[in-house]
């Protein structure tokens, strides 16, 4: 026998490499075979409920590591709230109709203009399935506990008639109206957009100045006068109708090159600047207010263009006086309507100019601004160009430029109940807080919202029409159609005359024929999503509505928050949520937003076949997802290190707790060692803060509270004492027994509090543990205890682990100058204070044992002057006297004092007598 065989080292099957590529997918079979997700709603059934409502991805294109941040997060969330008393089930979604699909099918060749409207949403149908079939397999390769046998999603028949039973509420509450005004147009489209569809990105567009020679000066101006306008859109020129000023403004007719001009007074310097007047003169002041209802010729056409005030008009640009076209500008609109303007729209559907702009029909109005502004030129209406680079809206779909167009809609009034859906905002609690504040001024400050679009894949407009064009939306054909969808699915609309689709007899003072139309458009695919707090949660007999959290990308704020707080408020009156949980995006390592067009983007699927699920799963927990977060491979390989950091500490763990026996050798609090129910109540504290943060979905600090706990207090005090306790004494002592039951519990509880986050890897140690439950994941988490003197041990033992660090400054000081080499070579004395004589005292320990050193001396003498000093205290380090024990490696003046063991210590020596009788016949194996 070896020396080392007396020694009780720790040996466990627990793997130290996880192998998790190869291995997650067999845990997430064994979950899914014996549906512990399913187990895990039956064993909550009766408790409260925590309700998370899945924000719908959209079915399109496999995953990427913002869905990774977004799903763990949830499941992060969902398992914590599952395992610490509340029923949390999670239904995931998809959001399946909409433009992006019907681009994937054009890429493919198939051309929908030319098709039978009822075989491509066919073809839509199927390829949004695939989608979701794919996606679904990613979420899962990530570790997601979820519904997926029953996900929602938005093509569902019952989804799609909840739907259109959510727009009748609206309408028959008069929030659904018809007009024409001017939306956000995306040729590359042919549709309008949402604000929530819009994203900004910088373009070079041209910057004109134009002069309208006055006609009629209403004795203010003279006949020889111009008023200039400055605009950046040269191709909306031939839909002016009018010049607005701003009745508060001050303005001066200036001569300059000879000839007679206005501008606003404080835009002078810089305007004539621009223009190029170098030379200039004013001739008078004329207040805003007086200049309307003046007359000036149009520069293109022979047509009048009107004076008129706005509050819309600022001094930020330009002249001070704004070009008005109400067919393609909100401002210009609005200001037009009370002027009682006509809306001319100068484009059609696909981008280009029709017969509103004589002289440049056909033409796309990108081009139409240099043909613009050459007819402009030769007039002699313009009198300055230039370009520059600004922020344009694009289409954030096809990412081409959008541009407002006046077409005839369906809106949703906001108007009619901002003030119900703001102070139900006042009612939510956000995270970060920001949210309330920008979620309310977005509601505060956004217009109706156009929720028409014209497609071919979305939920088609429930609106019939009568024979003299009356819109027909009763509560009577809501519920019918929401019936026929609900039994056949939204693609009856198309297999049915609108007649068939009616419900039987119904007649209609605006059609004495019988005869009726249906709406052509589909609903905008923000009211699908938007929907689902009816669809879904208030539908399923396993979920509720509200939902008490909503957590999505920040992008949501114009999205999925605001879309569904609105037709939530109108239907309901309330929101759809009591929580609002934000996040950032993910950049590349240089903060770059990730895009397939840069290459940047990390395959999450790259991370399962390299490192694993857990990786992204604690690189979600290790983050402020607040903010943006960079991400590269070399962030996720250093994600890796800690992960086999914590890995390797639960083992180490392990190893040491192989030949302890719960029922029979654990021991009872009251009986442990001081500095054992010392490193319980530390354990309480964390698990304290833990759950805080937890609640907080504060997931980062509570990665940094347990990896803290795991490095700090256990792998680099606790444990690392326990090396000569748990390998050294003997099997039973109860010394030993007492950190196995630390240990022990610290291992459990350590398990349960990261299942949330690392689920395959806690699992995998729960099976080395002793637990009733069968999975971690069908565990409660563990209860935080009532510890006698628990805040007492805390500070004493805080003051001690102070003391400790300088021990080690003097240790490594000793160490640097030869004295010592391992700290067992090492006797300490110590010179106290009268202070840390108190500290010291008050521990009942063995603080040789805990600073790893052979002798320990605490000494009243005067300081020597070779110590190594501490404010107004001291500690000498000299080499132990005595002799290596071959067994303990401490240095003791008692090795050998049992002559038939000559290399042990006096106490190894007595544990080998009792536990290994047969060294004293046969001796110790040198040999091996």
């Amino acid at each position: 026998m070896r020396v080392k065989d007396t020694l009780h080292l720790g040996k466990t099957k627990f793997p130290m490499r996880g192998s998790l590529p190869k291995r997650e997918p067999e845990w997430q079979a064994d979950w899914e075979e014996n549906q512990l997700y399913e187990q895990r709603q039956k064993l909550n059934e009766g408790k409260p409920t925590f309700m998370l409502h899945d924000g719908p991805p959209f079915a399109n294109g496999n995953i990427h590591l913002g869905h990774a941040m977004n799903k763990v997060s949830k499941d992060i969330i969902v398992r914590y709230k599952s395992m610490h008393g509340f029923r949390a089930p999670y239904v995931p979604g998809w959001d399946t109709h909409g433009l992006p699909i019907e681009q994937q099918l054009a890429k493919q060749g198939i051309d929908r203009k030319t098709m039978d409207p009822i075989e491509y949403r066919k073809l839509c149908f199927d390829y949004a399935m695939g989608e979701v079939e794919k996606q679904k397999a990613g979420f899962k390769r990530l570790g997601i506990s979820a519904d997926w046998d029953h996900p929602y999603i938005t093509l569902q028949p019952e989804f799609e008639a909840e739907e259109v039973r959510i727009f009748g509420k609206m309408a028959e509450k008069g929030y659904i109206y018809k007009g024409k005004k001017p939306v956000y147009w995306s040729p590359s489209s042919e549709s309008t957009l949402a604000e929530a569809e819009i994203e900004y990105h910088d373009v070079k567009s041209p910057s004109i100045f134009v002069a309208f020679k006055v006609i009629d000066g209403k004795g203010v101006l003279d006949a020889d006068t111009s008023l200039i306008i400055w605009t950046t859109t040269p191709w909306t020129i031939p839909a002016n109708l009018a010049i607005s000023v701003n009745p508060r403004f001050d303005y001066s007719v200036i001569e300059a090159n000879g000839q007679k001009y206005v501008i606003a007074t404080e835009r002078l310097a810089e305007a004539t600047a621009a223009i190029g007047f170098e030379d200039y003169q004013v001739v008078k002041h004329v207040s805003g207010k007086d200049l309307e209802l003046i007359t000036a010729k149009h520069p293109l056409y022979d047509r009048e263009s009107l004076v008129i005030l706005g509050d819309h008009v600022t001094l930020d640009d330009g002249t001070g006086l704004v070009h008005t076209a109400p067919g393609h500008g909100a401002d210009d609109f609005n200001v037009g309507m009370k002027y009682h303007l006509p809306i001319y729209s100068v484009v059609d559907a696909q981008g280009y100019m029709n017969e509103n702009a004589p002289g440049f029909e056909g033409v796309f109005y990108d081009d139409a601004n240099k043909m613009v502004t050459d007819a402009l030129e030769e007039n002699g209406s313009l009198l300055k160009l230039s370009f520059f680079t600004h922020s344009y809206p694009h289409d954030w779909r096809t990412k081409k430029p959008v541009i407002y167009r006046a077409t005839t809609q369906w809106f949703a009034s906001i108007d009619a109940f901002r003030d119900q859906i703001l102070e139900q905002i006042n009612g939510v609690k956000f995270f970060p807080e920001w949210g309330k504040t920008r979620l309310y001024n977005m509601i505060r400050d956004r217009g109706d919202w156009v929720i028409s679009r014209q497609r071919a894949w979305g939920l088609p407009l429930p609106i019939f029409y009568a024979e003299d064009g009356t819109a027909i939306i009763t509560p009577e054909t809501i519920n019918h159609v929401a019936d026929l969808f609900a039994e056949h699915g939204s693609i009856v609309w198309y297999e049915k005359t609108a007649k068939e689709l009616l419900p039987e007899g119904f007649t209609h003072p605006g059609s004495p024929n019988g005869e009726f139309t249906k709406e052509k458009d589909i609903l905008d695919v923000w009211f699908d999503s938007g929907s689902s707090h009816q669809s879904v949660m208030a539908q399923r007999d396993d979920l509720s509505f509200p939902a008490d959290l909503y957590l999505e990308g920040s992008d949501q704020y114009r999205g999925w928050f605001n879309s569904s707080i609105i037709t939530s408020v109108a239907v309901t009156g309330q929101a759809p949520y009591r929580q609002v949980l934000s996040q950032g995006f993910t950049l590349d390592a240089k903060g770059h937003k990730m895009s397939k067009s840069l290459g940047n983007v990390i395959d999450p699927n790259d991370i399962f076949k390299q490192m694993g699920a857990e990786i992204i799963r604690l690189w979600v927990a290790s983050v402020d997802t607040s903010s943006d977060v960079a991400v590269s491979m070399d962030v996720m390989r250093q994600v890796s290190e800690s992960y086999r950091k914590i890995r390797n500490t639960m083992r180490f763990m392990l190893a040491n707790v192989t030949d302890f026996d719960l029922n029979q050798n654990k021991v009872a609090y009251e009986d442990l060692r001081e500095v054992d129910q010392y490193m319980l109540a530390r354990l309480n504290e964390v698990m304290t803060k833990v759950y805080a943060a937890y609640d907080e979905y504060d997931f980062a600090t509570v990665y940094k509270l347990i990896n803290s706990f795991l490095v700090n207090d256990l792998s680099a005090f606790y444990l690392d004492v326990a090396k000569d306790v748990v390998y050294i004494d003997a099997e039973n002592d109860p010394e030993r027994r007492s950190m196995q039951t630390v240990i022990y519990e610290c291992l459990v509880d350590l398990t349960k509090l990261l299942t949330p986050i690392l689920p395959h890897t806690a699992e995998e140690v729960w099976s080395y543990l002793s637990e009733p439950e069968d999975y971690v994941q069908l565990a409660e988490m563990p209860e935080v205890k009532k510890l006698v003197s628990q805040d007492t041990l805390l500070v004493q033992w805080s003051n001690f682990m102070k003391f400790r660090d300088d021990v080690h400054r003097a240790l490594e000081e000793a160490r640097n100058e030869k004295i010592i080499g391992k700290s067992l070579e090492a006797a300490i004395t110590i010179y106290p204070n009268t202070e840390l004589k108190n500290i010291l005292s008050m521990l009942d320990a063995n603080l040789a044992q805990l600073l790893i050193v052979s002798k320990l001396t605490i000494s009243d003498d005067q300081v020597p002057a070779d110590t190594t000093k501490f404010n107004d205290f001291a500690i000498k380090v000299e080499h132990a006297p005595g002799e290596v024990c071959d067994r303990c490696r401490k240095t003791l003046t008692d090795v050998g004092s049992d002559t038939d063991l000559p290399n042990l210590c006096a106490s190894c020596a007595a544990i080998v007598r009792q536990e290994f009788p047969e060294v004293i016949e046969e001796g110790f194996d040198t040999n091996k």
